[in-house]
């Protein structure tokens, strides 16, 4: 998709080998790299953020491989627009080249705006579910909405360094920076406009850093956010071990209750055993003797009666 300077629209298919060449470039300079980049070859600018490829040069901005749906809408809602000084680009009289920049860097910064946008009040609304103390237990549903949450603001910090670092190196670099203004090297008026006191590069440096500060203030929000949750996880991790305790100490009550009650069963458990006194030796004495007097009593009946027996033998 090709943009003049005045926002008109041209699209066109054309092999690798025969754009590179065209443009005067390199066919590193067209990979296909989803990494963010910005770099000057040759009199052109080479824009990589991650999906959003181009190439921009003093006549005109050429985006590579736009078939996306988030990125058609803005190219034909916004972009032409833009470019073509209709916007609220604060670079509209600039060269082409600083529009064209401004407007990448714009969306892209927009679209982080809009990631953050999105997971701020979702992580609030969890937080502010999970760390309520009138829950007694932590409802699984929030922690797993949590943890994507946090999976997708690392992602968004991850993406708001590598923007930040890409920026800065071109702001440690003034020769990047002179580079990056290309009318100034091909249109004379521009140059003339230098040498007179307006400093394109200086213009370029305020506009990077314009975007880079920007990206900051997310990347600060983005930090905010993370030590929140970090202090509600401390928090949540704090109001489960109070419950545990109570648990513990309902615990520890059942164990004492229970125990004091098999003393008071232990007391019937002693005196209900079979153990041995005197007592118990009484009946078997009894029973023992009486067999034994009739033994007695017997043996001295017969002794009488043999006696009797032995006297009246001699008398007959």
């Amino acid at each position: 998709m090709k943009f003049d300077k005045e926002g008109n629209t041209t699209y066109f298919e054309k092999k690798k080998t025969e754009l590179y060449q065209e443009l005067g470039l390199q066919a590193r300079d067209l990979r296909f790299q989803h990494v963010m980049s910005i770099a000057t070859r040759n009199n052109r600018i080479i824009m990589r953020m991650e999906f959003l490829k181009a190439v921009i040069t003093p006549e005109f901005l050429l985006l590579l491989d736009y078939r996306s749906l988030s990125l058609e809408h803005w190219l034909l809602s916004q972009l032409a627009s833009q470019l073509a000084g209709e916007g609220q680009l604060v670079t509209y009289s600039l060269p082409f080249e600083f529009r064209a920049i401004e407007a990448i860097l714009q969306y892209w910064i927009s679209k982080l705006q809009g990631r953050l946008n999105t997971l701020q009040p979702q992580i609030l609304e969890t937080l502010e579910a999970l760390v309520d103390p009138k829950l007694l237990s932590v409802d699984r549903s929030k922690l797993h909405i949590l943890l994507q949450n946090g999976k997708s603001l690392s992602e968004l910090e991850t993406d708001l360094k590598v923007f930040k670092e890409t920026i800065l190196e071109i702001l440690d670099e003034e020769e990047v920076i002179e580079e990056l203004c290309l009318s100034k090297w091909t249109d004379p008026q521009v140059f003339e406009e230098s040498a007179s006191g307006i400093d394109h590069a200086e213009e370029m440096e305020l506009l990077l850093e314009n975007y880079y500060r920007q990206a900051e203030d997310l990347a600060n929000e983005a930090r905010e956010l993370r030590v929140l949750i970090d202090d509600s996880e401390s928090i949540i991790f704090i109001n489960l071990d109070s419950h545990r305790n109570v648990m513990m100490r309902l615990n520890l009550q059942l164990t004492m209750g229970t125990f004091s009650v098999s003393l008071f069963g232990l007391i019937g458990v002693a005196f209900g055993m079979n153990l041995e006194s005197s007592l118990e030796e009484v009946p078997a004495v009894l029973k023992k003797s009486q067999p034994a007097a009739g033994r007695v009593e017997i043996k001295n009946t017969l002794k009488a009666e043999t006696f009797g027996l032995s006297r009246t033998l001699p008398n007959q």
